[in-house]
């Protein structure tokens, strides 16, 4: 005999998904449910949602890495479950992770002695990293004052007004006055000179950008060091020099070798550098480098043994994954200094074949430099008919998300728009966002002379009857006045086809 039951109605293992009460019904979206849901209904769920979600690869406002290799993946995947902190648990991960810091600063010219370990720690990113670094730095001021019988309640630190959040951050939450230098209509990057006259004794560092977040341009670091080595002889102070090369980092010493702007500069204590955007890894990780054992006060680092051994932290956080140093360290064995130069020289030529194909519409001007990060930012000639953040919101469409922004004081007048070059933009993608910007500029050329047609038919008619010169005009229908503004639209666009080049790039 056949055995037979009644299915219960939660029972929808045998169910199509998209036919199961769970996908049918709206699950609360800001209290728990009450029970459970099949995995299979929850993945669809959630990937449903995530489909509405821009692609990472055609987000060209960001500087994180959006593709590595599937052997990487794999990797990271393995070690997923990780706790980087448990250091007696995982001592291959803490091995690899000294190997990346030793190389990072050999690759920024840190002064080691044969068989010397590097001064350094991995963060979650390089806003981290900044802070470690500041809070170095504000250690080591108050310290000096303290010995001298100074104040030390009132730190400041000197940076253009180009600086990424992450500095304001650091200023408002470690109670450090932010004395920014502004820029300049045309100079969007911070002046030297200016810096160095805003230092005064209670500065704890000069903190210069390679790699502008607003136009990828590298600041004169060597220029800086020179100067403040003068202005530190005249007045007795010790001033340091910090380089936020979240972007630049990964870049200068393949592509700028002769560029002086790292540790061989006397006054550059610290480093930070972003692992996640020109280091070629996933978002989630970040690297602060110090010149020497005496640039990071060892009272900020703290010793604990609850996890099996004596283990040296100096972190804000105190849990982080280890997949992103294992993919860190998998990169720069992988590609090596030849493989990074590749990649970065890559870069540039697809800036630089973006860069002029813009320039060839002759609708642009180009802000970004040919040397720096490789990105290009570039603002209208002419926005009185329409402007930067009407582009961008009409490239999403094709399913770009390229940024329009305004520069910081005092440049805030010029609106920018940004295309940052990663490893996975290729030459086709280059070609294809010209295109697609043509296409752009075109349609919003047509709208406003499509309003001006109409107002042009409008003032037309109202100027007959009010004459009363033209009875058939008088007597047109509603129609009649619509297909004759379409005809006149067409009549505009076709001229416009005649009088256009024969492509944009």
């Amino acid at each position: 005999m056949v055995l037979s039951k009644i299915a219960s109605e939660s029972d929808v293992s045998v169910h199509s998904t998209f036919a199961s009460r769970y996908v049918r019904t709206s699950l609360p979206r800001f209290k728990m449910p009450e029970n459970s849901i099949p995995k299979e209904a929850a993945y669809q769920i959630i990937n449903d949602e995530l489909m509405l979600d821009g692609n990472p690869r055609l987000n060209l406002a960001s500087f994180v890495t959006t593709w590595m290799e599937p052997e990487c993946d794999k990797l990271m995947m393995d070690s997923i479950n990780k706790n980087y902190v448990d250091m007696d648990e995982y001592p291959v991960t803490t091995e690899l992770q000294n190997r990346c810091v030793n190389m990072i600063a050999h690759l920024f010219n840190a002064p080691l002695e044969d068989g010397e370990t590097a001064v350094g720690v991995g963060t979650v990113g390089s806003s981290e990293a900044i802070m470690l670094a500041g809070l170095a730095f504000k250690r080591i001021w108050q310290n000096k004052m303290k010995a001298q019988g100074k104040p030390y309640d009132k730190p400041n630190i000197v940076t253009g007004a180009n600086v990424q959040v992450c500095w304001e951050k650091f200023a408002r939450y470690f109670e450090v006055e932010l004395k920014e230098v502004k820029l300049t209509d045309g100079y969007y990057v911070m002046n030297p000179e200016k810096a160095v006259e805003m230092v005064d004794e209670n500065t704890i560092c000069v903190a210069a950008i390679l790699g502008s977040t607003l136009n990828g341009e590298f600041e004169d670091v060597k220029k800086l060091n020179d100067l403040l080595i003068e202005k530190n002889k005249e007045t007795g102070w010790d001033t340091p020099i910090h380089v936020d090369a979240a972007s630049g980092g990964f870049i200068a010493p393949f592509i700028y070798p002769e560029l002086e702007w790292d540790f061989r500069l006397p006054l550059v204590k610290s480093i930070n550098v972003s692992g996640h955007k020109y280091g070629l890894v996933y978002a989630g990780i970040g690297w602060v480098i110090w010149r020497n054992k005496e640039d990071l006060p060892d009272e900020l680092i703290f010793h604990i043994n609850y996890l099996g051994a004596d283990q040296p932290t100096f972190t804000l956080n105190f849990s982080k994954g280890s997949s992103q140093i294992i993919a860190q360290y998998y990169q720069l064995i992988r590609l090596g200094y030849e493989g990074y130069k590749n990649v970065m020289q890559n870069c540039q030529e697809n800036a630089r074949v973006l860069r002029e194909g813009l320039e060839k519409t002759g609708r642009f001007s180009i802000v970004s430099k040919e040397i720096g990060v490789p990105l290009v930012a570039f603002s209208l000639k002419d926005n009185s008919k329409h402007d930067e953040f009407e582009i961008s919101e009409t490239l999403r469409r094709f399913g770009w998300i390229v940024p329009a922004y305004t520069m910081p004081p005092d440049a805030q007048h010029i609106t920018v728009l940004r295309v940052v070059i990663r490893e996975d933009f290729s030459r086709t993608l280059a070609e294809r966002l010209i295109m697609d910007i043509g296409k752009v500029l075109h349609e919003l050329d047509m709208l406003p002379a499509r309003v001006n047609a109409k107002l042009a038919m409008a003032e037309e008619k109202a100027a007959a009857t009010a004459n009363g010169s033209d009875s058939a005009l008088r007597q047109k229908s509603n129609r009649e006045w619509e297909l004759q503004v379409t005809e006149a639209w067409k009549k505009f666009v076709a001229d416009k086809k005649k009088s256009k080049t024969s492509g944009v790039c």
